[in-house]
């Protein structure tokens, strides 16, 4: 996070980590290994934890999905592990494998999870049909912005900046996208107002025969 995925060396991490960077290889044969695991501790884990939550949970699907993304920002934005959103959306074009098993580790199986809980409050009829993969997109959105916030303007101290409550602003994107996703009440029939009839036409008037000349 401090120096970006590129630039960090191996003996730097072993060095913060306390340990000689021959052990540190003995675990990770090179950067991206230790970068996949890193991902793999703190996202897919998590994930692998809402797939088992979605599937036992008995509450609405309101109830669920504000318990999901509740739980993803205090293990995640609550923590370093938020930088992770940071490095991948910085550097990842850069390495196509690790942009590919991101995508197969994180991205896929999050967009089936979220995907999974809007489909469930339209089989119960809680939620209206809409299009799964953008909804998820939409939930997901406001997360990562507030995770790359706190890593970039969050972390300097800007003079008359909006300090921006995580939290609340989670409540605020909950209640606007669960408004928005709830079945809405079919509009009241309109009143049908008789046809008028048709108006007769106007009796033409004869007219007079003009007058001779004297």
């Amino acid at each position: 996070m401090e120096k970006g995925f590129a630039a960090t060396r191996i003996e730097e991490v072993a060095h913060r980590a306390g340990v000689s960077k021959g052990t540190l290889y003995l675990y990770y044969p090179s950067k991206e290994e230790l970068f996949k695991a890193v991902v793999r501790q703190n996202l897919s884990a998590l994930i692998a934890r809402g797939q088992e939550l979605a599937g036992a949970y008995e509450g609405s699907s309101s109830a669920l999905l504000a318990e999901l993304l509740g739980m993803y920002w205090k293990r995640v934005g609550e923590t370093a592990a938020t930088g992770i959103h940071k490095i991948v959306l910085a550097e990842v074009r850069n390495f196509p494998e690790l942009a590919q098993f991101y995508a197969d580790e994180v991205i896929l199986p999050g967009d089936r999870l979220l995907c999974a809980c809007v489909q469930r409050g339209i089989d119960r009829g809680e939620f209206r049909p809409v299009p799964l993969h953008e909804v998820a997109h939409a939930l997901m959105a406001p997360i990562i912005f507030m995770a790359l916030h706190r890593h970039s303007f969050g972390a300097c101290p800007v003079r008359g900046a909006i300090d921006v409550d995580p939290e609340r602003v989670l409540q605020a994107h909950l209640d606007l996208v669960l408004h928005g996703l709830l079945v809405r009440a079919p509009d009241a029939p309109k009143a049908r107002t008789r046809p008028r009839p048709p108006t007769p036409p106007k009796p033409q008037k004869t007219p007079k025969p003009p007058r001779g000349r004297r």
